[in-house]
């Protein structure tokens, strides 16, 4: 999923062209549909809880991490929970982290989006609390390639 990104109508410019700034003090704004908090959601372009970026644009290291960038966002849309209770859950959960990063754990920007997900869905009751650590336990347990059929013929 590539994110789309409202332009700033307040005649801001990029540097040499005539196309609208995407850049609004710190925060992107997504193109959002039924978001609780109106049209977009923002996305900090720094701070805390800004996501990683090269060159201005959004980098994910592993397919999973666009995925779970695209299920926040999507479920923003749909109305599932305010923004601003997003953003303070992901800010919570990164500053516990670097609080006491725990030992032989790697940082990684996403497992903390996807923790906050998973705490504002369940401060609500969307998810059930256990819900999700259940779900994946399961799937964790299912065999290699136990969705792969081997007789669609690339040889393997």
């Amino acid at each position: 999923m590539t994110p789309q990104l409202d332009r700033d109508q307040q005649g801001t410019h990029q540097r040499g062209t005539d196309q609208p700034s995407t850049h609004q003090h710190g925060t992107d704004r997504l193109e959002a549909g039924a978001g609780l908090d109106g049209p977009a959601a923002p996305l900090e372009s720094d701070g805390p809880g800004a996501p990683p970026r090269s060159n201005g644009e959004l980098v994910f290291a592993e397919p999973w991490e666009s995925r779970a960038f695209g299920m926040a966002v999507t479920l923003f849309d749909a109305g599932a929970f305010r923004w601003p209770d997003f953003q303070a859950a992901l800010i919570a959960r990164i500053a516990a982290w670097e609080a006491a990063p725990p030992p032989g754990e790697c940082w990684s920007y996403y497992q903390h989006w996807l923790g906050a997900l998973e705490d504002v869905l369940a401060s609500d009751g969307t998810v059930a609390a256990g819900e999700v650590s259940d779900r994946a336990a399961a799937l964790a347990h299912r065999p290699a390639g136990h969705d792969h059929r081997d007789d669609h013929g690339h040889g393997h």
